[in-house]
């Protein structure tokens, strides 16, 4: 962790010039930090050139594959680890309504078969379950047929698809594309991205290295199960003004930075593209960013998760 000199920009934001050069990445820091020109510590970054970083994936032009299973759609696109983006177009399919293991595998070797010429035999294909998974085994699964719990996932899919597969979490697969590509591109600190959708995603990555299954949506605060009342979904259900939403997000942020102390936090979901009307308002001790890779974030940690299997 280094010391970085700030310059105030705009309401809310902070414009970090890094000793490197100029770089402009705007922050929400916490208001006692607005509109100052003292040092803060900041998450220095590291660059593709970084020998820390080279593996096989980034030492080739072979995309990989990267599937995200959603509730009511599958996606799929080609990525290019070099840079952490599409080199396909996404393909969408509808999840069918009874998304049992069974079905959903047949979508996703429908994904498969389609951009199979410009796959390697032996190159695994990374996949995302909106499910807790260990040692390829899916548990407490959200928003898909509840006959995956216990289910071997990666031996279901690695049987039909004909390949090796890394199953991971959709939240994690998407904070660590975000650690790697994207708000908190190689952040050498502890970052925690949490996603604002139907529920509260959560990932936590400390130094690069992806920690599993934390399902920080659940925590219990205030006797309440923290998605019911600070997920986007409950704003929408409950048909909350930003104002009125605000102080639940403070509660959930203040209570996760009471509990981890990260170094940054990056905000997904799909509110986050209305970031400006809440992420400023937040008083932390670490500063708060939107993230940037947003619905791609699932296929691109994916495709990663496979590439570094593949070394």
């Amino acid at each position: 962790m280094g010391q970085t000199r700030i310059q105030s920009t705009q309401p809310g934001q902070i414009g970090v010039v890094r000793c490197s050069g100029s770089e402009f990445v705007p922050l929400f820091l916490p208001p006692a930090l607005e509109s100052s020109n003292r040092c803060v510590r900041v998450c220095p970054r590291r660059t593709l050139d970084d020998p820390s970083l080279a593996t096989l994936a980034y030492m080739t032009n072979q995309p990989f594959l990267g599937i995200d299973i959603g509730g009511s759609g599958i996606k799929g696109a080609l990525v290019d680890l070099s840079v952490g983006d599409f080199v396909s177009d996404r393909l969408r399919i509808p999840t069918p309504a009874k998304s049992t293991p069974a079905k959903v595998a047949q979508v996703v070797a429908r994904i498969v078969n389609s951009c199979a010429d410009q796959l390697r035999p032996n190159d695994p294909v990374g996949i995302t379950l909106p499910a807790v998974v260990t040692h390829g085994r899916t548990y407490l699964a959200a928003n898909i047929d509840k006959s995956w719990v216990g289910a071997d996932s990666e031996a279901i899919f690695t049987e039909k698809l004909k390949r090796r597969t890394i199953i991971v979490n959709d939240a994690d697969a998407a904070g660590l594309a975000e650690a790697r590509y994207g708000a908190a591109k190689d952040c050498d600190g502890l970052v925690m991205v949490i996603t604002l959708g139907t529920g509260i995603g959560s990932a936590l990555i400390y130094r690069g290295v992806l920690i599993p299954n934390t399902e920080l949506g659940h925590l219990e605060i205030d006797g309440f199960d923290a998605e019911k009342r600070a997920s986007a979904n409950a704003k929408t259900e409950e048909d909350l003004s930003y104002s009125e939403y605000i102080p639940r997000l403070q509660r959930y942020f203040s209570h996760l930075e009471e509990l981890f102390w990260p170094d940054l936090f990056v905000v997904g979901g799909g509110i986050s593209r209305s970031s400006n009307k809440f992420l400023p308002k937040l008083r932390l001790h670490a500063p708060i960013v939107p993230a940037v890779l947003r619905n791609r974030a699932g296929i691109i940690g994916a495709a990663y998760l496979a590439a570094e299997s593949a070394k």
